[in-house]
């Protein structure tokens, strides 16, 4: 259903039931409503053009597109349209927008939408359980794929994240950062892009939360530990190994997590107690 259809059973929907004053006022309204709504095909427009410039080679990961007032003129548009459809590819993690700077190629790793996929979990209540049930499914799978297709380049570059891990033990959000880059060399060594896109949309979303928790984190030396084991299990082609050591290893994650969540809940509510004046 196009934008101008939606619109009209809209319309009718809302003014059968009014009286003809109420239907004057309400018809005023949704004509200024109207005004005010982008153009939805020149938004598409935006979009579509900047795909067949992906497809077509013309822009590459990282690419700066035109300034604003350039590209908006060679496409026929307002800037408020150019700009809807730049928002639009951006939620998507397609475009970057550095504030001051440019607008950019997203050129990191893939990952589908992380503001959508955060605002999904707050309409339909996604659980930490939730996600680590979905981890379990995913990452122990991937686990497996990287032991088999792994490459000496992301070998080298476990072994670095390891390293760091024991390096940062007696520092949570440092060793948080670490966590999370290892976990996105390991998907990338799956071989498999989708799969790898899917896990980085989960983990950006998990690291949101997980960064206002893991200073309450108690035992992170097991942790890199396991890291370790995981590491060596995928550097040696084994894809059974890894993946019950990663299954292991989110299990006892899940049951870490879950105790920084409960610390941290109780520092708030005592600190939410009105203080004893003396």
């Amino acid at each position: 259903m196009n934008f101008s259809v939606r619109w009209q059973v809209f319309s009718v929907n809302l003014v059968l039931p009014l009286h003809f004053k109420q239907y004057k006022q309400v018809s005023a309204l949704m004509t200024r409503m109207k005004q005010e709504i982008p153009d939805t095909h020149r938004t598409m427009h935006v979009v579509n053009h900047i795909r067949s410039l992906i497809e077509n080679g013309t822009l590459q990961l990282g690419d700066k597109i035109p300034p604003e007032r350039e590209f908006a003129r060679s496409l026929k548009i307002s800037r408020a349209s150019l700009r809807t459809g730049i928002g639009y590819l951006a939620a998507m993690g397609v475009m970057k927008v550095r504030h001051g700077v440019g607008t950019f190629v997203a050129d990191g790793p893939a990952e589908f939408g992380k503001a959508s996929f955060s605002l999904m979990g707050v309409l339909h209540g996604f659980q930490s359980w939730h996600m680590f049930e979905v981890r379990l499914i995913l990452e122990s799978h991937l686990a497996a794929l990287a032991a088999e297709r792994g490459k000496e380049e992301h070998h080298t570059a476990l072994a670095e994240e390891v390293a760091e891990f024991f390096a940062s033990v007696d520092n949570p959000a440092e060793f948080l950062i670490h966590d999370v880059l290892f976990h996105r060399i390991l998907s990338q060594a799956s071989g498999n892009p989708i799969l790898a896109a899917l896990m980085e949309t989960i983990t950006s979303a998990l690291y949101d939360k997980r960064r206002k928790t893991v200073e309450r984190s108690t035992d992170l030396r097991e942790s890199a530990e396991m890291h370790r084991k995981i590491y060596r299990a995928i550097r040696a082609h084994d894809p059974v190994e890894a993946q019950k050591l990663m299954e292991q290893h989110l299990r006892m994650a899940r049951t870490a997590q879950g105790m920084e969540r409960r610390a941290a809940s109780k520092t708030i509510k005592a600190d939410a107690k009105p203080k004893n004046i003396q």
